[in-house]
């Protein structure tokens, strides 16, 4: 009887140290992909800050999250790499994981930008929500949707402008848009270009739009 128990204790232990052996500590091994491919990114490009570095749902792929720049899957040594989208293919349909990923990051960036630097055109009723825009001044849509601000005001909608010089900074849109975030009656300036008409132009030091 006790040679029976004393197999059946052996034959357990046995068991439970090759499931020790073969279990991956997944921690670790996310670590070293980690350290990996950090290293292998920052001798190709020293000027890119890493921001992330996460595991995918296929094993041994990595999300690279770039500081201000785009998203990349590595292969956790670090040697390949693929720029685009990651998909996954569900009972409805293709998600997007890639895209989910930019709109978390977008969240973030768009809950850390200070109201200040914004133009904001406000209900005068009690606000429901508000919208972020991202505007240029000679842009036709840009200014299709300024017309209907009021009528989005009206719903209890908020609309909060963010400059968005499409012909780049220090381009004639760029002065413009700059000289309605400087002008005194933002606000005003920013309608009255949107309208079509010419203001000074007036680009002041410290002003956020670039």
């Amino acid at each position: 009887m006790s040679s029976l128990f004393s197999k059946k204790v052996f034959v357990a232990i046995s068991l439970l140290f090759s499931l020790m052996i073969v279990v991956p500590n997944t921690h670790a091994s996310e670590s070293s992909a980690t350290k990996q491919i950090t290293s292998v990114f920052k001798k190709i490009r020293p000027e890119w800050e890493i921001k992330s570095i996460e595991a995918t749902p296929i094993q041994g792929l990595y999300a690279v999250q770039v500081n201000n720049g785009p998203l990349f899957y590595a292969a956790e040594n670090g040697e390949y790499f693929v720029a685009g989208d990651l998909y996954q293919v569900t009972e409805n349909g293709f998600a997007n994981i890639a895209e989910k990923k930019r709109e978390s990051l977008r969240r973030e960036v768009l809950g850390a930008l200070n109201i200040k630097d914004q133009i904001v055109f406000s209900s005068k009723q009690s606000v429901k929500d508000y919208v972020t825009v991202f505007t240029d001044i000679d842009c036709g849509y840009c200014r299709k949707l300024h017309n209907e601000v009021p009528k989005l005001n009206s719903m209890g909608i908020e609309v909060r402008y963010l400059a968005y010089p499409r012909a780049g900074i220090g381009s004639k849109s760029y002065q413009k848009i700059a000289t309605a975030w400087c002008a005194e009656n933002p606000n005003e300036a920013l309608t009255k270009f949107k309208n079509g008409q010419d203001l000074p132009l007036n680009v002041c030091e410290g002003n956020p739009v670039a």
